[in-house]
Parts: C-alpha cells; structure tokens; sequence
C-alpha cells in the first residue's frame, strides 16, 4: 500500500464492515473526516496509544511502501515517523480545499481541550500545518453545557447547517478533558443532470417480498460500467461536473444479493473493480432513486473493535506529545452525516464525465437501482474515498 488513498480506502472498508454488523439499514459516512481527526490526535500520542492508532489507519501499510529513506533530524523525527503520511494528508486536504465552482467540500477537523491542560505549542503547530486545523480551548469542568453548544455552533456552521447537535444534551461533561470533532459538507452537481419530467414514482424492493414507492430519476447516457459475473454485480460510475469526483454505484444483480457482496466486500476488491483497466465507456439506461440519509456514530467500540484500545483507557493512554505529560483520555469520538441525492446531484458529497455521441444504434446497458445497493464518492486524483455508504431503504 503506498499512498494516503489506498490507506483511506482501507480504513472505509474496515469502518463500513463493523458498522453493518450493528443491523441499520442505511449507512452513511466519510471515511477521510474521521481518519483525518484521529490522524491529528495521534501526532499527540505516543507508546501504544500511538502504534495503535497508527494500525488503525493503516499507516503502517502506507509507511513500508515508501521508497528509498532520508535522514530526519531529531526534533522533526515525531512529525516524520510514520513515514510521510502527516505531509500526505496536508497535501490532500490543501488540495480538497482549493476553491472550485465545481463543487462544495468543506471537510472540518478541530480538537476542544479542557482548559486547564496546556497543550504543547509544537502540538499545535502540528496540528495546524498539516491539517488546517486548531486546537481550541473549552471550559468543560465549569461549563460543559456552554462549550457542548459552543461545539455544536461551530460545526453547524461548517456544514451548511445540516448537521445539527453533533454532541447530545449530557455527552459532555465536568470530566471530559478533550473531545475530537469531524464534520464534512459536500455539494456538487452532476455532469448530465436528471431531467425532472423523468423522475417518476417506482418500487423500490427492500427484500424479496416487500416493496416502497419512491421517486425514481431516469437517464440514458455513457457512463463507465462493468460487470462482474463471478459476484454477480453491477458497477457504474455516475461523474459530476469538475471531472475531479466520482459517484459509484454497487448494484447486486439479485433484489438479496448485497448480503453476498458485503460479506465478500474487501479494499483490495473495490479498487479493483472500480479501477479504469475494468470500467468501459458504455451507453447505460440509469434508474436511481432520490435519496436521503442522516446517521450518526459513537465511534469509540467500533474504534476498539478494529484495535484502538489505549486511547480511551484513563490508565493506558499515552497523549503527553500533546501536554507533556500522561493525563488525558479520549473521552467521546462522535460522527455525523448527511447525504441527498437528487436530478441536480448531491449535497453532502461529487465528477468525471465525457459525453461522447454516437449516430450508430447501440442497445443501452440496463442499470435500475430499484433494490439495496452500495455507494461511494471519491476524489479521482488521489482514488481516495471521500463518502461511503449503503442504500437499503431510500
């Protein structure tokens, strides 16, 4: 594994398996927002703490790829130890930020310390340089409330207001001496819009035997699709206007088949499958439903499921690269999306498309969304996952 994208890809997949296994129908998260948070708490962390959450993030992985080695002077050696990954995600996230009229991305990264704890200035210099974000002080131990609300505001502002309350009434409190906050706000259009006269109401079948009605936007065009016999899937990639964000579509040939697919569903299968060498430019019949999904995650099992334990245990945790000494925990990692699908594109996540006409008469690919299927936004350059998600009930 080499680069930052594959790392990201990865931890998706890792992410998107623990969280099926919890029985929601719909999921919905952003896989860089999360790994950028937690790659920023553990430029604090050291000793296990550290080497845990690196393996979480597959910076491991990322590191031993790198080619040929360079000398590293000791004060920059904790920035540069796990190989070049904390310039990577600079690079990603400076590059993710540029302005485009294009799109919308704003992905949003802060830490709240208690204010009682001096953070280390080299900490947040770190923090700072490579993730554009900062280290924010709160008074939890005399103003939980406040700074819960004060939290909520500042989150809500970087998404465009879909994402309220991140952090419920009573989930922090006297004791909490850092919280880790991530949001994402994504709005972009796609290349060849759905004409609105199209959509219309269709069934949508959540099972075998059971059916919705739900509005179905409908359009022929040239996209890029595969399919693979051997897993009985569909895959098709729906691009929006910039040409730098990609939405691909999983869909099971059976109205069951996503059962089958998730089980055998790996990182190195995805980008695979989704890779150019295995897409072909195809004249498709597109059906896919208008969707909207809002969840929201409390990471920490999940997190310690996939072998981040120390992080948040008060007698193991190692954060003294951010204080100096060994007296903080991480108390909460929480995490909230929003996504909305419709005949203009998609806001919360978003990008390639060449439309080529041909005179000659060619029988479309037929591709209807009309049963669960899996998604994903990625920026093309990097092949990094931005958003992830599962449609079982639109």
């Amino acid at each position: 594994m080499g680069s930052l994208g594959e790392g990201i890809n990865h931890f998706a997949v890792d992410l998107f398996q623990q969280i099926r296994q919890s029985g929601r129908e719909n999921i919905f998260f952003c896989p860089l927002s999360i790994m950028s948070a937690l790659a920023m708490t553990s430029l604090g962390a050291r000793e296990h703490t550290e080497s845990q959450i690196q393996k979480v993030l597959h910076f491991n992985e990322i590191t031993e790829n790198k080619k040929g080695g360079t000398t590293v002077d000791p004060v920059s050696h904790r920035v540069e130890k796990p190989g070049y990954i904390h310039h990577q995600f600079q690079n990603l996230l400076t590059d993710l930020k540029k302005s485009t009229d294009a799109y919308e991305l704003n992905i949003a990264n802060r830490l709240y310390g208690e204010k009682t704890f001096l953070f280390l200035q080299a900490y947040m210099d770190n923090v700072k340089k490579f993730y554009l974000a900062s280290v924010e002080s709160a008074d939890f131990v005399n103003a939980a409330e406040e700074s819960r609300k004060m939290i909520n505001s500042w989150v809500e502002s970087q998404t465009n207001e879909k994402i309220k309350d991140l952090f419920p009434k009573d989930s922090l409190g006297s004791l909490t001496v850092l919280v880790l906050v991530n949001a994402v706000y994504f709005k972009g259009q796609w290349c060849q819009k759905f004409k609105k006269e199209n959509t219309g109401e269709e069934k949508f079948w959540l099972n075998k035997d059971t059916s919705k009605s739900v509005q179905m936007m409908k359009q022929t065009d040239d996209f890029n699709f595969t399919s693979l016999e051997d897993m009985q899937v569909k895959i098709l990639e729906i691009p929006y206007k910039g040409q730098e964000l990609s939405m691909m579509v999983l869909l099971p040939n059976e109205v069951d088949g996503l059962q089958k697919l998730e089980d055998q569903l790996t990182a190195e299968k995805l980008i695979e499958w989704t890779s150019p060498q295995n897409m072909r430019e195809r004249q498709v019949n597109l059906h896919l439903p208008r969707f909207k999904v809002e969840e929201n995650y409390d990471l920490q099992a999940t997190l310690e499921a996939l072998g981040m334990v120390d992080a948040f245990n008060k007698e193991k945790a190692d954060f003294s690269g951010m204080t100096g000494r060994r007296d903080l925990v991480v108390s909460k990692v929480l995490h909230k999306s929003f996504v909305e699908v419709n005949e203009e594109g998609t806001e919360a996540a978003a990008a390639t498309g060449v439309v080529v006409v041909s005179t000659s008469v060619r029988i479309p690919d037929s591709f209807h969304c009309d049963h669960p299927f899996l998604f994903f936004i990625k920026h093309n350059k990097t092949n990094s996952i931005l958003f992830y998600g599962r449609v079982s009930s639109p």
